[in-house]
C-alpha cells in the first residue's frame, strides 16, 4: 500500500535526522506484486544473487497502515514471506528498534545485558567467525601472531645482549635488522605460482618510493641501534611504543586516516608515560652509561619511533596512490624491495665506517667468545625478519586492530623478559609507565575498532 510505503520513508527520514544508528542495514524494496503476482515479483527477487549478497536477517511485508506499537499480523502474505525467510512458525512479527547510547532520538536505549548474556554472545560471535574461515586461515594467523609476540621481543633482547656482552658497532646491529630480506623473497616467489599472479611492474615513481622508504628504514634502524646501545631493553621498548602516536598523526596528515577522541586520549596517555621514564632516569640506567649517553639513547629512540610512524604512513600512501590494491603478494613485494634498499644503504654505511673489518676483533673480545658472537648476530637476523613477516601477515589476514593488540602485548612481554633475563632495572616509575602505556594502547585499539566499524 502506498500509505504504508510513505510511513516507512517518513519514519526513516526522521530516524536519520535524529542521528539514530541501527545495528544492521535496512533495505526497502518496492515490487510490482499487485500487478504481476508475487511469483514474478518478490519470489524471483528472493532467489536472485542480489538478494543473497544483501545477507538479509529478517523480512517484513508492508502489511497495512500502522499507528503504534510497531507490530503486525501478516497472514495474507504467508506465501511471499515463506519465499524470503521463514522467520517464525506463526505469522506474527514483532519488531523492536534501539540505538547505541543516547544520540538525541526519542527511542529508548538498548536494554542492558547481563555479564552472562554478553559472554554468551561473544562466544557465539567467535564461533561464527571461526566457522567463516578455513582451518588453514586460522593456523596461518596463529603462526603469524606467534611470530610477532616471540620474534620482536627476542630481537630487542638480542640487540641489548650484543652491547652488554661487548659489542660496540651501531652499524652492525642496523645491518642485521635488514640482512634477512632474502627470507621474505623466498616466501614471495611461491605466491606467484600458487595465486597465479605476476610481479608488479616497476615504474620510476614506484622505484623512487621504494628507494626513499629503504633509506628511511636504514636510518630508522640506526637510530634504534643507538637506543639499545645506551638504554635498558625494557626502557627502549617502552619508548619505542611512541611509534603508535606518530603513526596516528602521520596517517592523519598524509593518508587522511580518521583520528578520534580515543586516539587523542591514547596520544596524551603514552606521552605522559614517556615523561615518567624521563623523570626517573637516575634509577634507570646501567652503571657504565654516562648521562650524555642516556640522553642520546632517549632522544634517538623517540626520533626512531617518529621515523617509524612516518614510514608506516608513507607505506600506506604507496598502496593508495601508486599500487591501488593490497593483496598478499603486493605486500610482500613492498617489504622485499624496501628491505633490499635498506640493506644496500646499511651495507654502504658498514663498509665506510670500517665496522666489517672490526668484526674479527669484536668477536675475540665478545663475552662467550666468537661462537656466541656469531650466534647472537644470526639469531638477530632471523628474529628481526620473522617479526616483520609475522606483522605483515597479521595486517593482511586480519586488521590493524589485531596488529595493535599484539603490539600492545609485545611491550610488557619485552620489559618482563628483559628484567628476568638481562637483569634490567625496574623502578616503580617504570612499572607505572608500563601500565599507563598499556592503557594508552587499549584506548587506541578501541578507537581504531570504532572507526573500522563506521561506514566508509
Amino acid at each position: 500500500m502506498k500509505c504504508v510505503d510513505l510511513q516507512y520513508l517518513e519514519a526513516i527520514r526522521k530516524l536519520k535526522a535524529s542521528g539514530f544508528q541501527l545495528i544492521r542495514t535496512v533495505y526497502l524494496s518496492f515490487m510490482l506484486d499487485e500487478e504481476i503476482s508475487d511469483h514474478n515479483g518478490a519470489e524471483k527477487f528472493a532467489n536472485s544473487d542480489t538478494f543473497a549478497q544483501m545477507n538479509v536477517g529478517i523480512v517484513l511485508d508492508e502489511r497495512v497502515d500502522l499507528v503504534a506499537p510497531i507490530s503486525g499480523y501478516s497472514g495474507g502474505r504467508a506465501i511471499w514471506r515463506r519465499c524470503c525467510v521463514d522467520a517464525s512458525k506463526q505469522n506474527l512479527f514483532k519488531l523492536k528498534l534501539w540505538q547505541r547510547g543516547n544520540q538525541g532520538g526519542e527511542m529508548e536505549d538498548a536494554p542492558s545485558k547481563s555479564l552472562r548474556d554478553k559472554i554468551s554472545s561473544y562466544k557465539t560471535m567467535a564461533w561464527e567467525a571461526y566457522k567463516s574461515k578455513p582451518i588453514s586461515y586460522w593456523v596461518l594467523l596463529l603462526l603469524s601472531s606467534g611470530a610477532m609476540l616471540i620474534a620482536f621481543p627476542a630481537s630487542s633482547l638480542l640487540s641489548r645482549l650484543y652491547y652488554s656482552n661487548g659489542g660496540k658497532s651501531k652499524w652492525i646491529i642496523s645491518w642485521v635488522a635488514v640482512a634477512g630480506w632474502p627470507l621474505t623473497l623466498l616466501m614471495l616467489v611461491p605466491t606467484y605460482f600458487i595465486c597465479g599472479t605476476f610481479p608488479t611492474p616497476l615504474n620510476l615513481k614506484l622505484t623512487l618510493a621504494y628507494v626513499g622508504l629503504g633509506f628511511l628504514s636504514a636510518a630508522d634502524n640506526l637510530m634504534y641501534a643507538y637506543a639499545y646501545a645506551y638504554l635498558p631493553a625494557s626502557t627502549a621498548s617502552l619508548l619505542a611504543s611512541t611509534s603508535l602516536i606518530f603513526s596516528a598523526l602521520f596517517g592523519y596528515l598524509f593518508v587522511k586516516n580518521k583520528i578520534n577522541a580515543s586516539a587523542i586520549n591514547a596520544i596524551v596517555i603514552i606521552t605522559a608515560a614517556m615523561a615518567m621514564i624521563a623523570l626517573d632516569s637516575d634509577s634507570d640506567r646501567y652503571g657504565n652509561i654516562t648521562d650524555k649517553q642516556y640522553v642520546l639513547g632517549f632522544v634517538w629512540d623517540i626520533l626512531g619511533s617518529a621515523l617509524h610512524g612516518l614510514i608506516f604512513a608513507l607505506s600506506e600512501l604507496v598502496f593508495v596512490k601508486l599500487l591501488g590494491r593490497r593483496s598478499f603478494h603486493v605486500v610482500l613485494e613492498q617489504q622485499v624491495m624496501v628491505s633490499l634498499f635498506a640493506f644496500l644503504f646499511t651495507t654502504i654505511g658498514v663498509i665506510v665506517s670500517g665496522d666489517f673489518q672490526g668484526m674479527q676483533s669484536e668477536a675475540r673480545t665478545f663475552k662467550g667468545g666468537k661462537s656466541s658472537y656469531i650466534l647472537v648476530l644470526i639469531w638477530s637476523v632471523l628474529t628481526f625478519q620473522l617479526g616483520v613477516l609475522g606483522g605483515t601477515a597479521v595486517l593482511f589476514l586480519s586488521s590493524t586492530v589485531l596488529a595493535g593488540v599484539l603490539n600492545a602485548i609485545r611491550v610488557p612481554l619485552t620489559s618482563i623478559a628483559a628484567v628476568i633475563l638481562l637483569k634490567d632495572p625496574m623502578s616503580g616509575f617504570k612499572i607505572l609507565s608500563l601500565i599507563i602505556t598499556f592503557w594508552g594502547f587499549g584506548c587506541y585499539i578501541y578507537g581504531s575498532y570504532r572507526v573500522s566499524k563506521e561506514p566508509s
